[in-house]
Order: structure tokens, then C-alpha cells, then sequence
């Protein structure tokens, strides 16, 4: 008897087992991820400029390392199945952020595929909601985007994209105004080039606006 039952559970054992193994064996789909194959193509750039010791214009080797490492991080998060990103404000004004809408599987009627919120002073974006970016208020300029760290400003509107698995910090400089970012390989995108809504208002405008963009608790 002591036997039979020894089996028994040697058998649900087992079981129990081949039917877990699935789960382990399943991994995050990341390889297909836009923001995982932009950032994979980036970092291979930049290695290879950094053991052929390419000069790139503007950066010095300290700087591609950064970037190298910051990537590294990033490339990480995405296939550990962290697949979205935070905003954190630290620029003493309300801005403007983008991310998806709570029922977005309802939203058939939707026009654009994310939403636009608001991120007061002091506040980051809470855990598991995706924030994608922000707008750049038209009269504001920005640093962080380019190899040569100069400010940037732009004739139309545009918003910043941030890649998944991405903490961003956005801060304005003390002393120039400029808007500063610490993610090196944010995009630039316009009205024309992806589905958000991106108007073409100044940071007056945004500082009426009332903040809702969900956020971490206090």
C-alpha cells in the first residue's frame, strides 16, 4: 500500500512538472520589439566605433562608453520583459506625456494609439503604465539628442520618444533654459511620422493644463 501511494505521488509529481515546464521555458518576445531592434542597432554602432577607435564627431571616447553602458541597461530591461517605459518631471513646470489609455482594448474609436497627459512638477509616471515619450512645447529648446550635446530647437511641432524598458528624467538646465534629457537614444518624431497627437502649443499653454497622468504614490 505504502508503495502504491509512493507512486501516486511520484506521478503527480511529475505531472505537475510537464505541465509547469512550459512556463519556464517560454521567454519574452523581445526580438521583434521596435524599441529592442533600435536600440540593439544603435549599441552595435557604437561598439564598433569604439573598438575600431572611430572618432565620432563631437564625442569623446568617455562619452561613447557612457552611452554604451546606459544602452547595455536598456537592451537588459527589454529582454527581461520590462516592456515599458517611465517619465520622471524635474523641470518645475507641468508637461505634457504620452501613454496608453486605461481601456485602450475598448477604444475602437480611438484616433490616435496613445494618449496625451499631464505630469506635474516633481511627479514620475507609475510602475507597469507605458509612458512613451513627451511633447516639446514650441517655444522650448532641448539637449541630449545629439553627439555633440548642442541645444536643439525646432520650426514645428514635435514629441520625444522614449524606447520601452526606459527610465526617462526630464529637467531644464538652470542656466540656459533648455530642456535636458538623460536617455541616449530618445527620438524626434512628428505629426507626420507616427499616430499621436502632437499640437503645436507653447509651455504656457501646457502650465493651465490640470495634471492626470497616472503616477506613483507618495
Amino acid at each position: 500500500m505504502k508503495i502504491w501511494k509512493s507512486l501516486l505521488i511520484i506521478l503527480m509529481i511529475v505531472t505537475n512538472f510537464a505541465f509547469a515546464q512550459p512556463s519556464f521555458a517560454d521567454k519574452p518576445k523581445f526580438s521583434k520589439n521596435p524599441d529592442y531592434i533600435e536600440v540593439t542597432k544603435t549599441l552595435d554602432k557604437l561598439t564598433q566605433a569604439k573598438e575600431a577607435q572611430t572618432q565620432v564627431e563631437g564625442v569623446t571616447p568617455e562619452r561613447i562608453q557612457q552611452k554604451i553602458d546606459e544602452l547595455t541597461f536598456q537592451k537588459y530591461a527589454l529582454e527581461t520583459g520590462i516592456n515599458w517605459g517611465q517619465c520622471e518631471n524635474k523641470t518645475g513646470n507641468t508637461i505634457a506625456v504620452y501613454g496608453k489609455r486605461p481601456n485602450e482594448e475598448e477604444d475602437d474609436d480611438a484616433m490616435y494609439e496613445n494618449g496625451l497627459y499631464f505630469l506635474a512638477d516633481g511627479q514620475s509616471t507609475k510602475n507597469n503604465w507605458d509612458c512613451d515619450g513627451f511633447y516639446l512645447p514650441n517655444d522650448a529648446t532641448i539637449t541630449g539628442l545629439t553627439t555633440d550635446g548642442q541645444a536643439q530647437e525646432f520650426p514645428e511641432a514635435v514629441a520625444i520618444k522614449i524606447p520601452d524598458g526606459s527610465k526617462l528624467a526630464i529637467k531644464t538646465n538652470s542656466d540656459t533654459a533648455a530642456i535636458e534629457i538623460n536617455i541616449p537614444n530618445a527620438q524626434i518624431v512628428k505629426a507626420n511620422e507616427v499616430n499621436w497627437f502632437i499640437p503645436n502649443v507653447s509651455q504656457t499653454i501646457i502650465d493651465t493644463r490640470v495634471p492626470n497622468a497616472p503616477t506613483m504614490k507618495s
